[in-house]
């Protein structure tokens, strides 16, 4: 068999972009875990809400994942498994009344104690999604208290 150059090359060429798209595919598909730790309930009654954001337009509206976990000892935990790569905000409410929803008052001010990542504040609002958002490039671990 003759190849000439530019075959060659070609081939060359070729196999480069075979296993840089096969590489880039693995990476893409990587994925790894946000493990939350929750403090500052002040009863174990009720469950905690948690929902996890991946963009400003979502943030506080749509969670693209959400847990319900139960309280211990003032405490709780939760994970978010198989998340991809990139930028998210966490939210969470403690239902204390039990009565699976967040409670609020005038112009929606939270009722029930909540925490955000970041410890986020609301000025005259609710928090910023820039402001409360960490990134995720390989397994993490955040605390966030609840007040």
């Amino acid at each position: 068999m003759n190849l000439n150059l530019k075959t060659m090359q070609r081939l060359i060429l070729l196999l480069f972009v075979f296993v840089l798209s096969t590489f880039s595919s693995i990476l893409a598909q990587e994925t790894y875990s946000i493990t939350i730790d929750f403090s500052g309930m002040k009863s174990d009654k009720g469950d905690l809400y948690i929902a996890l954001y991946n963009s400003e337009n979502t943030f506080l509206k749509t969670p693209m994942k959400g847990e319900i976990v139960k309280i211990s000892d003032k405490k709780a935990t939760a994970v978010f498994k198989n998340i991809k790569a990139g930028n998210y905000a966490i939210s969470a409410f403690h239902d204390e009344n039990d009565n699976k929803k967040m409670d609020t008052k005038i112009f929606g001010i939270p009722k029930e104690p909540i925490g955000i990542s970041n410890d986020a504040k609301g000025f005259f609002g609710p928090p910023k999604y820039k402001d409360a958002q960490f990134t995720v490039d390989k397994n993490i671990s955040l605390a966030i208290t609840i007040k």
